[in-house]
């Protein structure tokens, strides 16, 4: 019983401070992106040039927009999420603050867990919140905006676990932009299918249960496993 309780308050003691270091990791994060401003606001604001070029270049018919606005939406917010991976990883592995972490006896999955959700919070989610302006200005009603909003949220947050595995494999190598996206892409593809069928659904009117129940099972299934392969990818990047 003793020897039970022991394992347990270790292991008690461990989440605590991976939790702890965390927290600090995803603090000290923020404060280097919210001083490179013009970083952080790059995916959001070519998000929304790329979504609003669309009306642009085709008749502005009301009903020809509704029918563009799913592929509109889901193309930018994509191509929005890979600019700013590839520098997830790469100047935490330059000055040598990855290698730091893989040695201080923490989790390394959990704590570039971290990293992502940084990440995440800085381009899927201002992805998210502009969403329902885009889409409004694409003929989008109003009552499709909660499921073109649960699509999104769900969507981006599989787009920047898919993106952190290939940023680990890349963060070696310069120049890697094509790279990454050569990795990246492929994955994504299933997001894009269902993320743009969620879409078309809220928009015409029915709720999107099946599309967005597989959104939520492939999001479920990328947070799972997603942690492993990000650390395992970044140990070979450092290697």
């Amino acid at each position: 019983m003793t020897a039970a309780r022991n394992e347990a308050a270790r292991a008690d003691s461990a989440r605590q401070s991976l939790m702890r270091a965390a927290w600090a990791l995803a603090q000290r994060d923020l404060r280097i992106a919210l001083r490179r401003s013009g970083d952080t606001l790059q995916p959001v604001g070519f998000f929304i040039v790329v979504t609003t070029l669309f009306p642009l270049g085709l008749d502005p018919q009301l009903s020809l927009l509704r029918d563009i606005a799913p592929a509109a939406l889901w193309v930018g917010a994509l191509l929005s999420s890979l600019l700013a991976l590839d520098l997830l990883f790469r100047e935490d592995a330059q000055d040598g603050t990855l290698e730091q972490l893989a040695l201080c006896g923490l989790p390394f999955a959990g704590l570039l867990v971290a990293k992502t959700a940084v990440h995440w919070l800085l381009t899927g989610l201002p992805l998210v919140v502009v969403a329902p302006v885009l889409a409004g200005a694409l003929g989008a009603p109003a009552s499709a905006l909660p499921g073109v909003l649960v699509a999104l949220l769900l969507g981006t947050i599989t787009l920047s676990l898919i993106g952190a595995i290939g940023a680990g494999l890349t963060m070696g190598v310069k120049r890697s932009g094509s790279l990454l996206a050569l990795l990246v892409l492929p994955l994504a593809v299933p997001v894009l299918i269902f993320g743009a069928r969620a879409t078309a659904q809220a928009i015409s009117g029915e709720w999107p249960a099946g599309a967005l129940y597989l959104l939520g099972a492939m999001a479920v299934l990328t947070a799972t496993l997603a942690p492993w392969a990000v650390a395992a990818a970044v140990r070979i990047g450092l290697e």
